[in-house]
This record gives structure tokens, sequence and C-alpha cells, in this order.
């Protein structure tokens, strides 16, 4: 049973490095993303319809990846498939 428990608190440190490690990510990339499209806009105004566009796309994508790492930690917190394998050789 304490090898159980070990087992869960291991989980819990994951859960958190996933989910704050991949909002890190995120931000940073939202971040570095937006920077460059307000360059792009101020050195050619014209083209800010066009840019704006694959923006928006470049933000769902990059956010994208942090809901499925989200999915996966919550998936983890909840049906922990390991705590499954343990019990069933015991």
């Amino acid at each position: 049973m304490e090898f159980i428990a070990q087992v869960q608190s291991l989980t819990a440190i994951a859960i958190g490095i996933i989910i704050g490690l991949g909002a890190l990510g995120a931000c940073l990339g939202i971040a570095i993303m937006g920077s460059k499209f307000l360059e792009s806009a101020a050195r050619q105004p014209e083209l800010v319809p066009m840019l704006q566009g694959r923006m928006f796309l470049l933000a769902g994508l990059i956010d994208a990846a942090f809901i499925i790492g989200l999915a996966v930690a919550l998936f983890f917190a909840v049906s922990n498939p390991l705590i499954g394998a343990i019990t069933s050789r015991l």
C-alpha cells in the first residue's frame, strides 16, 4: 500500500509539471508570435488583414498543444492507469 501512495504522489508532481510547463510554453509562444505580428504590422500596414488571420490560426494551434497536455494530465489525475497496473499484479 505504501508503494501505491508513492505512485500517487509522484503522479501529482508529474501533473503539476505537465500543466506548468505547458502553460509556460504556450504563454511564451503567444508572446513571441504577438510581438512578431506587431513588428510586421508596423513595417507593412497593408498586410495586416492577412497577417491577423494567420496570427489567430497560430494562436489556436499553440493553445491546442497546451490543451492536449492538460487533457493528458487530467486523465492521470482522474483515472490513473499506473495504479490499475500495480493493483492487478498484487
